[in-house]
C-alpha cells in the first residue's frame, strides 16, 4: 500500500464525518472533555502523518476508531489521568434523549466493556466487525459483549432501587 496525499479539505472533510463519532467513543471511554479532544486531535494527525491508503470508507473508519481507541487506552493507563465529566456535559455530544442515557450508563461501566457495547449499540457493529476493528477474537469480543451487558442491567438496576 502506497501512501496517498492528503490536501487540508481532505482532513476537513474527514474531520467533519467522524470526528463526533470518534469524540463521542473517546467520551464514554474516558470521561473527560479535554482528554477526548486531546486523543481525537491525536488520531487525526496520525491520519495526516502516516497518510494510509484505504479500500473503503469503512475501512477508513476502523482504522480512526482502532487509533482512537488504542490512544484512549494508552491516555487512561497514565498516572495522571483524570475523570472529569459531568454526565449533563455528555447529552451536549448525544443526537437524541435516549442516545444520551445510554451514553451516561456506560460512562459508568469499566473499560473493558465500554468499547464494544458503544460500538455495538451505538455505532451498530457486529461481532465480526468489532473482532476486526479492536484486534480481539469474535469470543473475546462476544464474552465482552455478554458481561458489559450484565453490568448495565446490574447498574441499571441498582439505579431503579436507589
Amino acid at each position: 500500500m502506497g501512501k496517498q496525499a492528503t490536501r487540508p479539505d481532505d482532513l476537513s472533510e474527514k474531520y467533519d464525518l467522524y470526528g463526533n463519532m470518534l469524540f463521542k467513543l473517546c467520551m464514554v471511554i474516558l470521561c473527560n472533555r479535554e482528554d477526548a479532544e486531546d486523543v481525537v486531535q491525536d488520531t487525526f494527525a496520525k491520519y495526516l502523518q502516516k497518510r494510509p491508503e484505504f479500500h473503503s470508507e469503512e475501512h477508513e473508519k476502523a482504522w480512526l476508531i482502532r487509533v482512537a481507541t488504542n490512544g484512549s487506552r494508552d491516555k487512561r493507563r497514565r498516572f495522571f489521568f483524570r475523570k472529569t465529566v459531568s454526565l449533563e456535559e455528555i447529552g451536549e455530544y448525544a443526537e437524541t434523549t435516549e442516545q444520551t442515557e445510554v451514553l451516561e450508563q456506560l460512562m459508568e461501566l469499566p473499560p473493558n466493556y465500554k468499547t464494544v457495547l458503544y460500538l455495538h449499540y451505538i455505532e451498530g457493529y457486529k461481532i465480526r466487525e468489532m473482532s476486526g476493528i479492536l484486534g480481539m477474537k469474535e469470543n473475546a469480543v462476544k464474552v465482552a459483549l455478554y458481561r458489559g451487558r450484565e453490568k448495565l442491567k446490574l447498574q441499571m438496576r441498582e439505579e431503579l432501587i436507589s
